[in-house]
């Protein structure tokens, strides 16, 4: 789930933790559960993708991602989170981010389908996002979910102690706009841990409107870039959640919750070793 680049607030959770200003450094225990929830986000998603066909509905995956977290011993960080009503974020086509599920939203044939989760296991979150392109879609979806995709390891490959979050934005947003696309700057990354959003904030562009944070060992990030086929501007339906393109045209995000050490990353949610 993403947040505005002036939105820092505490996860709503049973007994939740006091909230903590600065960036948080975890500890090689803190590291340990974080592993275990960043794991049980990306079992999930990973059977999402592997279970979405057309005919189903938005509310179909998000009744099995809260199934399978509340069975792995997790509870869904996003339920409940400023009252958001679902364990998924799931956003079609032009829908760029907070896509409220629906037994009403149908999955085509061609449709682009974020979906966003995360687990709050032992005191701490893991935090992921996939772009799924659903049956045959257009040859504009394909490269803006493959470019996406590359968009978000252009900015993990940066991560190391030492370096700066403009390093992690310059990569991401030159590998855009070397595409032809533009990066989504009203929603960023974020510190992930003991609560859901965490300081620093991690853009996706370069930017003075912030502090260029010096990465250190121990820091856990939600790095996420939302890409838009058209307008870099989005507006917020009614149900002020849903944030859609300003142009109607395709939007697509990858997301990973990464901890940064002495000699590079790892990346907790990384789906290809569930």
């Amino acid at each position: 789930m993403n947040i505005l680049s002036n939105l820092l607030s505490q996860t709503v959770q049973p007994n939740p933790p006091k909230q903590r200003r600065g960036i948080e450094i975890k500890s090689p225990r803190e590291i340990d559960i974080m592993r275990q929830s960043a794991k049980i986000v990306a079992t999930v998603l990973k059977e999402i993708s592997e279970l979405v066909e057309p005919g189903m509905t938005t509310a179909d995956l998000d009744a099995h991602a809260e199934k399978r977290i509340r069975e792995m011993g997790a509870t869904p960080s996003f339920k409940g989170y400023h009252g958001f009503p679902a364990s998924i974020c799931s956003s079609i086509n032009n829908e760029v981010v907070h896509g409220i599920p629906s037994p009403k939203k149908v999955i085509r044939t061609g449709d682009v389908l974020k979906v966003d989760t995360g687990a709050y296991y032992q005191g701490f979150h893991g935090d992921s996002c996939i772009t799924i392109a659903v049956g045959e879609v257009t040859p504009e979806a394909a490269k803006l979910i493959l470019v996406a995709e590359e968009a978000l390891y252009k900015g993990i490959e940066q991560v190391k102690a030492g370096v700066y979050l403009m390093d992690i934005a310059g990569a991401i947003e030159d590998h855009v706009k070397m595409n032809g696309f533009t990066v989504v700057e009203e929603f960023t990354g974020h510190g992930v841990g003991r609560n859901l959003h965490e300081e620093p904030s991690v853009f996706n562009y370069r930017t003075r409107e912030m502090p260029n944070v010096k990465l250190r060992a121990g820091m856990t990030l939600a790095i996420e870039p939302i890409l838009n086929a058209g307008s870099k501007h989005t507006r917020t339906l009614a149900d002020r959640w849903t944030a859609v393109t300003v142009d109607n045209a395709l939007s697509a995000q990858f997301e990973h919750t990464v901890l940064v050490t002495e000699t590079g990353y790892e990346i907790l949610t990384d789906r290809t070793n569930v």
